[in-house]
């Protein structure tokens, strides 16, 4: 069990040049900046949950609507809390965000710490079962990005119709404007805006924590729905129509997952921090206010989030609101360029196109595909739903899935990698997943009211990310036997055995792994009988780790032959790294190559695979075809390489699927 380290930069340094007193100064500046920079990136979709959940539990026009009364209001506001307290502070806050790998979090993070398991102990089937889960929990995430942006945004522009009613005709238009805007933006990185993100959350969550005092004074009563016995007394009492009202106060834990998916980026005791000293309390004083304000009158329903406000601050709010929805989106957004992206890198998906928007920031990313797909397809739900209310029933099914399969897989990883007794992991994963999965039946009864959407596209996404990996290991196996041995092919090579002329130079050849011998230099020495002076095989691995060190990024791999020019080595990377070859070959010592390597006038090649459908039954034929669709969005290799595109030569063959 290992905590993520606290930023050491600052501080390091500092504590051996400042005088005493100082470099704590400097420490605690460095933390603060890091709290900072969680709260504007980590809680922006949690942290706008109050803007409609409330709401959405007693929406009159709820297919399971909940009647507004004392009883209930105490039952709902107490029961939002101590799901928040449940889910958030003690499965994501204390235990899930424990495990990590290697510093990163999410799903993605506990899919890798199986299959390490899983190649340590490879009896063990349960790991592979619930790594394949996992990989389903990665896809409602995907969904998840796909609903975020709609509800948050149009959630807090649909404040203008309380501000002025005749503006509720623009709420759709606005909405479309702002979506358009933000996902334009994307490409040019989120360092400079993300500058500003912690102070305006910082403002937020000020902003609605006093807004819900003032509503608490309104009917102080309603702090009495901090005890856990309304929470209990309104399932147990009133279960019929408590059941139905988890659909929607499942929208309060919206944002959970992102507490640990971006775990890796501000350290697991930032995020407690910032969660426990400043969004909870926000959150809470909220909620409260608002079920004070509906206690006051039941009118209120109709948005009291902003009502908690005089009407001269309600459009400012709007405003607001609108500035901490955009920042949840973005998080939720730049959250599924890291997923796709590690995904890609595991083998679940094609290699996509990754651009890096920031010098300083490994995980400011930019995938454009998932870009635009993302963008399509938020536009098309904001036509399609027109309301929050009616996409908060497709919300939940993301949000409850993915943080019981998270539950699920961390539950596993504490008992095998921390040999935590079964006793005792029954006894927090029984309470624990008993209240995930009661959120997941009643979010099934939305089924047929929107919540069919998010199962669909999380179903698309696992079903094209499953047959990516299993037409990969086809088309390696493939690949392997049209390639041949590498060891043989070198034996041939170096022996004489095959006519060929050396020219001078040095000859960089990228391969899939170390056992069969590069298509291109097959090609080269076969069809032009000529070999280079001095040749490097590459073999790219990807580890299941997020880095890899730069003395650990290269292996020279031994050929038996010391005096023939060719060296075969295999680079290294973390799956959130983005591989660059010709700078970890300038790692290579040059002892461990067979002569002087002029890298900087190489010439790298490529083999280029056009794949075909063939009559093998080695899946079945709609997979085969959505196999073969979904590799035209593979990126090119020269560019996810970072190989020199004018000293880049591609061969070209072909595989059978």
């Amino acid at each position: 069990m290992t905590d993520q380290k606290e930023p050491a930069g600052p501080d390091s340094t500092a504590a051996a040049t400042e005088p005493a007193g100082t470099g704590s100064t400097l420490h605690d500046t460095a933390r603060l900046a890091v709290i900072v920079g969680a709260l504007g990136v980590v809680f922006g979709d949690i942290g706008t949950s109050p803007i409609y959940t409330l709401q959405t539990v007693f929406n009159p026009a709820d297919p399971h609507p909940v009647p507004v009364s004392d009883n209930n209001v105490y039952g709902v506001v107490s029961l939002i809390f101590w799901s928040v307290m449940i889910i958030v502070t003690v499965t994501y806050v204390m235990l899930t965000m424990r495990a990590d790998n290697d510093g990163e979090g999410g799903v993605m993070a506990l899919i890798t710490l199986l299959r390490r398991w899983r190649s340590t102990h490879p009896g063990r089937r349960a790991a592979a079962v619930l790594a394949t889960v996992g990989l389903f929990g990665a896809s409602l995430f995907f969904g998840d990005g796909m609903i975020t942006p709609a509800i948050s945004v149009l959630s807090a522009v649909e404040g203008l119709k309380l501000v002025e009613p005749s503006l509720g005709q623009y709420v759709i238009p606005i909405t479309a404007v702002i979506i358009t805007l933000l996902f334009m933006a994307q490409r040019r990185g989120t360092e400079s805006v993300g500058r500003v993100f912690g102070p305006v959350m910082i403002a937020w969550f000020t902003v609605i924590g006093v807004a819900g005092i003032g509503g608490i004074f309104t009917h102080p009563q309603i702090l009495k729905a901090l005890s856990p016995t309304y929470a209990i007394g309104f399932l147990a009492g009133h279960f019929h129509i408590a059941f139905f009202a988890l659909a929607a106060i499942v929208l309060s834990i919206t944002g959970a997952e992102a507490l640990y998916a971006d775990m890796g980026h501000f350290g697991r005791k930032a995020i407690s921090r910032g969660w426990l000293f400043l969004v909870l309390p926000a959150c809470t004083l909220s909620y409260m206010g608002q079920g004070a304000l509906i206690l006051k009158d039941h009118a209120n329903i109709s948005g009291p989030f902003f009502l908690l406000v005089p009407s001269w601050g309600r459009l400012p709010l709007v405003l607001l609101a609108t500035a901490a929805t955009v920042i949840a989106s973005q998080a939720v957004i730049t959250g599924a360029y890291s997923v796709m992206a590690q995904a890609a890198r595991l083998g679940y998906l094609p290699r996509l196109r990754v651009t890096h928007t920031s010098a300083t920031t490994i995980g400011q990313i930019y995938v454009p595909f998932v870009n635009w797909l993302l963008f399509v397809s938020v536009l098309t739900l904001i036509f399609a739903f027109r309301s929050s209310a009616a996409l908060a029933y497709a919300y939940g099914m993301t949000v409850t899935g993915t943080i019981s399969i998270t539950t699920l897989l961390f539950f596993y990883v504490a008992h095998y990698r921390w040999n935590v007794p079964k006793w005792l992991i029954a006894l927090g994963a029984v309470p624990l997943l008993t209240v995930d999965l009661l959120f997941i039946a009643a979010n099934l009864t939305k089924l047929l009211h929107g919540a069919w959407l998010p199962l669909l596209i999380a179903l698309t996404a696992f079903i094209v990310m499953t047959t990516w990996q299993r037409g990969r290991e086809v088309v390696t196996r493939e690949r392997e036997r049209a390639e041949g041995s590498l060891q043989e092919f070198i034996d041939e090579l170096s022996s004489g055995k095959l006519a060929v002329r050396t020219v001078p130079g040095t000859a960089i050849f990228l391969n899939r792994g170390g056992v069969s011998a590069p298509l291109a230099l097959r090609a080269n020495v076969r069809h032009n009988e000529v070999r280079h002076e001095h040749v490097v095989i590459v073999a790219i691995d990807t580890e299941p780790v997020p880095r890899v060190a730069d003395e650990n990024r290269v292996t020279v791999n031994d050929l038996g032959y010391g005096d023939d020019g060719i060296t075969h080595v295999t680079i290294k990377f973390g799956y959130m790294e983005r591989p660059n070859v010709p700078a970890a070959l300038a790692l290579l010592d040059p002892a461990d190559s067979e002569g002087p390597l002029d890298l900087d006038q190489a010439s790298y090649f490529l083999s280029k695979i056009e794949l075909r459908r063939g009559k093998a039954r080695t899946m079945a034929g709609w997979r085969k075809q959505l196999f073969l669709a979904t590799s035209h969005i593979t990126a090119d290799a020269a560019e996810a390489f970072s190989l020199p595109r004018d000293r880049t030569v591609i061969i070209g063959s072909h595989v059978e699927v």
